[in-house]
């Protein structure tokens, strides 16, 4: 079955890990943006014409990190869920809507959570 018709915007800055998560959200059959920083990120979300439907962040991003990247995105758009990757996940408190994947993570783990906030 394929995925949905869902846009995730990827926002990684290590170039191998972004290709990687890039590559089996993919192979999920879900559109995929990247951006490999919070002012690329929040470039791609100012833009009202591109439609994404999950914003999924590093948490240690450097310059503006994922938390303040999130609570940017979410002033442009209100309602985007996102999702958190994080080494550190048992330690992050999330605000309501927004989840986190610990990394390292299975291609399992990362469908399965995807698939679980866009339903």
């Amino acid at each position: 079955m394929p995925a949905t018709d869902s846009t995730i915007l990827v926002v990684e800055d290590d170039a191998i890990v972004r290709m990687l998560i890039v590559d089996v959200l993919e192979e999920l059959e879900f559109k995929v943006l990247e951006a490999a920083g919070g002012d690329e990120a929040l470039a791609r979300l100012q833009d009202s014409g591109v439609r994404i439907d999950l914003l999924m962040t590093d948490v240690g991003l450097p310059g503006m990190d994922g938390k303040e990247l999130a609570n940017r995105a979410r002033a442009l758009r209100p309602v985007l869920p996102i999702l958190f990757a994080s080494g550190y996940a048992d330690n992050i408190e999330v605000p309501p809507g927004m989840s986190v994947i610990g990394k390292p993570f299975s291609i399992d783990q990362l469908r399965d959570k995807v698939r679980s906030i866009l339903g």
